[in-house]
């Protein structure tokens, strides 16, 4: 037993009784003060950071009857504070009311012997208290374990979310120009479609396509290639207004755009839009037979969905106006 056990009473007497007492039964780490003002220098309460200990204490033996600060106003303040609070105390008293005690277990004491002092009972309620503190202590250590997994079951379940959260957006984006790739953008066609159905609302599908990109790489390489896709892609997706409009890479040098609630002619603004912003951006293509740099063919589609029509008549309608724009010579916006 090498818990450190500090005695706080102003007999000598007393202090070498237990002394006595304790030392053959193995509590060897025995502090003895004074006063309550000794204990609090002891315990670092009258440092301006209280948390500065002399010692680590595991027990503390307090006279109830001590000049100054007296046994019941020294387990106040102790058990005021926080780091300190669990400290069990046995206060050690002289008196024979049952105030003094009422007073003592009201302060924070744990237990208490009468003077004068039996080896048999102190030595008894030393190791119980101690044992009781010893169980207190496992099961604190256990829930802040407990606290700590909790934690980092808490984070790695925040970042295994996150992880999926990203996951699933990099499994709707096209990795090269950051736009919705096909699949989501299938996904939100099929939802669009179904809600334009309920609402009986105009639906428009753009099919957009970079003229002779082929030629473009064959000149200028596949690097500047792939830096001239990002460009469109963010040139197209400027020139739609609204969250709920939706521009995704369709594969290779084409793209598509969807438009709810949107006419013919809104489309076609758009469209001219899209064709703007690039013409904008002039880049140079000196191959290719359209213009002297990069332009896009748009082909149009719209109308309002109903069961008796599909999405798949919609992209294939946009379809044949892109290759009636690229038959009649490229930059060119059809529907």
């Amino acid at each position: 037993m090498n818990n450190p056990i500090l005695v706080v009473d102003d007999s000598k007497h007393v202090q070498r009784q237990i002394e006595i007492f304790l030392i053959p039964e193995g509590f060897s780490r025995l502090f003895f003060v004074n006063s309550a003002q000794e204990a609090f220098h002891l315990l670092g309460l009258d440092d301006e950071n209280s948390k500065n200990r002399k010692c680590e204490i595991d027990l503390i033996l307090m006279d109830i009857n001590m000049p100054g600060t007296n046994g019941v106003e020294a387990c106040l303040k102790i058990n005021a504070t926080r780091h300190l609070k669990n400290i069990p105390i046995i206060v050690i008293t002289a008196e024979d009311t049952d105030e003094g005690l009422k007073q003592a277990f009201g302060a924070g004491a744990i237990d208490y012997i009468k003077k004068p002092l039996n080896p048999v009972e102190l030595i008894a309620r030393v190791s119980s208290v101690l044992k009781l503190k010893k169980e207190m202590d496992e099961r604190e250590n256990r829930e802040k374990e407990l606290l700590t997994l909790a934690q980092v079951l808490e984070k790695t379940n925040q970042e295994l979310q996150q992880a999926n959260e990203k996951l699933h957006q990099l499994s709707r984006t096209d990795s090269l120009t950051g736009l919705a790739n096909r699949r989501f953008f299938d996904e939100m066609l099929h939802n669009e479609w179904k809600q334009s159905v309920r609402l009986a609302k105009p639906l428009s599908l753009l099919m957009i396509d970079i003229d002779f990109f082929k030629n473009y790489n064959d000149t200028y390489g596949h690097q500047k290639g792939d830096e001239c896709l990002k460009r469109v892609s963010m040139a197209i997706l400027s020139a739609l207004k609204r969250e709920c409009d939706i521009i995704a890479r369709y594969g290779g040098e084409e793209f598509v755009a969807l438009l709810s609630d949107t006419d013919e002619s809104g489309a076609v603004m758009v469209a001219k839009a899209m064709q703007s912003n690039i013409e904008a951006m002039n880049i140079p293509h000196k191959d290719s037979n359209a213009s002297g740099r990069i332009t896009v063919s748009i082909g149009i589609s719209n109308e309002v969905p109903s069961a008796a029509s599909s999405p798949e008549k919609l992209i294939s309608k946009a379809d044949k106006a892109l290759y009636l724009a690229k038959y009649e010579g490229r930059n060119l916006i059809k529907w």
